[in-house]
């Protein structure tokens, strides 16, 4: 399999060093705006980047993407950029006849005039408009195959194919108890996917209403996550979870609830109070005249890139989906899990635990297409395939998944 990565920051570069200790991969173009990025991920990999080269590419340039897919005849375009980025790559994918995987999904717009009651345009409509070219083209786009959305939605086909006979919720939690040291705040994620993700309107689903809205930050409730982590206030945040897992498992009510912190949440509301959150460009007076700047942008030039403070962080982070139903009759919750410890992960890889965690599992899923346990055509979520060669591929990466009975 021959695959172009577009983008070569923390998750970009965690995904080299994953897929080189892996045999499918025949080669991985590792391409980025910045080339010294790119670049300094492959020679990372010392002895291990032999299947690897840099390029320099600008992710918004559709037909400089396409012609990098038919020059270096990938299969595969696997996107690690940033939401803004998702649709010139889907389509130059598609353009190119490659196969395209992300690991977030098109942007959402909110709804005009009830923002926190009906959705305007959902996380991944763009995608889905397409689906049928995908299709014709004979094609697969899979969709949201990170960590979550990714993982957590292989979980939730997992417990419906195998723990459940009917299934009343479907929840996925995300908590971790990281800390970095010499910082007060020091987001371990993309600080712009981040504010996109929290400050947009939270979807929600229920079979008989379909998908609403709510408030930011809404039905705030404490879930004790396990590996030592313990009780964490979650609250609801816009994810791809929500848009995708009813399409393919049947559930009464699925969401998405996020490990923030009152701490965190106070700051990304005050970002938002001062306009500082916006991704419109504005006027700034410059020394050489005026330029203009995203806001969202400035504030993320102003933290620490998340992809260095490994050395800093000390804690774990877990990823899991909590679900609720009967089997057999009696009443059965569980919740399925996956944890990574930070000094494990920048022992092993040195690449730490949040990153590591989302680049993972589009790996797992590349090397599931390369020898055919997957498959499909059109743009499908983790959970249209099936579960089990993916979660035992996995544990044979050596990152196990854990099941808790909650009752």
């Amino acid at each position: 399999m021959r695959v172009l990565l577009v983008g070569a920051g923390g998750v970009g570069t965690a995904v080299t060093r994953i897929a080189a200790r892996r045999d499918f991969l025949t080669h991985m173009v590792v391409a980025d705006y910045d080339l010294a990025r790119a670049e300094a991920a492959v020679a990372s990999l010392g002895e291990r980047g032999a299947r690897f080269g840099a390029r320099r590419l600008d992710a918004a340039d559709q037909d400089a993407v396409r012609r990098l897919l038919v020059d270096e005849r990938c299969d595969v375009l696997l996107n690690a950029t940033d939401p803004r980025f998702v649709m010139p790559l889907f389509e130059a994918a598609l353009e190119a006849g490659a196969h395209y995987l992300d690991m977030a999904m098109s942007l959402s717009v909110p709804h005009a005039s009830r923002p926190h009651e009906e959705c305007g345009v959902k996380l991944g409509d763009e995608q889905f408009a397409l689906a049928a070219r995908w299709a014709e083209a004979g094609r697969l786009a899979l969709v949201g195959m990170g960590v979550e959305p990714g993982l957590s939605d292989v979980f939730a086909r997992y417990a419906a194919d195998e723990l459940f006979d009917d299934i009343e919720e479907i929840g996925v939690r995300d908590g971790a108890n990281l800390t970095v040291e010499d910082y007060d705040f020091a987001p371990s994620f993309s600080i712009w996917t981040t504010i996109e993700e929290c400050l947009n309107p939270p979807v929600v689903y229920e079979r008989d209403r379909g998908w609403f809205t709510t408030a930011p930050f809404s039905e705030p409730e404490v879930f004790d996550f396990p590996a030592g982590i313990g009780p964490v206030e979650c609250v609801n945040v816009e994810h791809e979870e929500v848009l995708l897992i009813p399409r393919w498992v049947d559930a009464r009510r699925v969401t998405f609830k996020y490990g923030l912190g009152a701490d965190f949440v106070a700051r990304l509301k005050t970002l938002h109070e001062l306009g500082l959150d916006a991704t419109a460009k504005v006027t700034v007076r410059g020394d050489d005249g005026p330029v203009r700047v995203s806001p969202r942008d400035v504030v993320a030039a102003c933290l620490p890139d998340p992809a260095g403070l490994g050395d800093r962080m000390t804690g774990k982070t877990c990823a899991g989906t909590w679900v609720k139903g009967t089997r057999g009759g009696a009443p059965r919750e569980v919740y399925l899990y996956h944890v990574v410890d930070n000094e494990w992960s920048m022992r092993e890889y040195g690449s730490q635990a949040v990153v590591w965690q989302t680049a993972l599992n589009p790996v797992v899923a590349l090397e599931l297409l390369a020898t055919g346990a997957w498959s499909g055509t059109g743009v499908l979520g983790p959970e249209a395939l099936p579960p089990r060669p993916f979660l035992d591929l996995l544990t044979a990466y050596g990152s196990p998944w854990g099941l808790r009975e909650e009752n």
